[in-house]
């Protein structure tokens, strides 16, 4: 067998290693060799085939050894089945974004149809509790300006003035302007949904753009898990973008 040097490896051997007669692994520099070698010459074991038959590894389930063709369908089995496993795990969250963007879209629809600041609010109500399973929500406003929904009576709205004390609990969230899931203070939880009187295990505050001055989106859950800080917070901002919207038109 003529030899064929790469990287300072060449087959007689590389063909004595693999059949068991040098042990490379006593060498780093050699084995790394080696590997580079075969990985550059994916054609070696054609033009050694008889290599193979001599070549056994451990079964990666058990103590006894199998042929190196086994275990390279092995280990394509098993890449196969986490491939597979990726792939489902990728549907199942396009499935559930592509139903969280039905969800605010129909939103959104209602929001456009809203032609007042009650309408506005009972549109709120219907698709958080309808669509997004929120029995208990709050839209806390320090408005710029007077809304529409300035003088509205509703459990669900807050209205303060920009210099309210409490807001000060919120000005980390209005910093970031980003949404933040998970367990809220209780003097938060007090405030925005009644002292007490309301088991909110978790809850998803939404800051609100600056068209409306101060304002957030406080959605609770009397389940601890519903809402957590690892969760992806971008289907609620864009509802915050949308209440805003709304909001600033009424």
């Amino acid at each position: 067998m003529s030899k064929q040097p790469v990287r300072g490896v060449d087959v007689e051997p590389l063909s004595a290693t693999v059949s068991g007669k040098v042990d490379a692994s006593s060498d780093p520099a050699k084995e790394a060799g080696i590997a580079d070698y075969l990985q550059h010459n994916p054609d070696f074991f054609e033009r050694n085939a008889s290599l193979l038959t001599k070549l056994k590894l451990p079964h990666s389930r058990g103590a006894a050894t199998v042929s190196l063709v086994e275990r390279q369908v092995q280990a394509l089995r098993d890449k196969n089945q986490a491939l597979e496993s990726r792939l489902r795990e990728l549907i199942d969250v396009a499935r559930s974004n592509d139903a969280l963007a039905a969800k605010i879209h129909r939103l959104a629809c209602r929001l456009v149809r809203a032609n007042n600041a009650t309408t506005l609010l009972d549109s709120m109500e219907a698709s958080l509790r309808e669509d997004f399973g929120a029995s208990e929500w709050l839209l806390l406003l320090a408005p710029a300006r007077p809304t529409g929904l300035s003088g509205i009576e509703s459990r669900h709205l807050r209205m303060v003035t920009s210099s309210a004390p409490e807001l000060k609990m919120f000005e980390t969230l209005f910093e970031s302007a980003r949404p933040r899931c998970g367990q809220i203070r209780d003097s938060q939880r007090d405030f925005l949904f009644g002292a007490g009187t309301i088991e909110i295990g978790s809850a998803a505050l939404v800051p609100l753009g600056r068209e409306v001055g101060f304002g957030l989106l406080a959605i609770g859950s009397p389940d601890a898990q519903h809402f957590l800080p690892t969760m992806s917070t971008d289907f609620l901002a864009r509802i915050g973008d949308l209440v805003t919207e709304a909001v600033a038109a009424s």
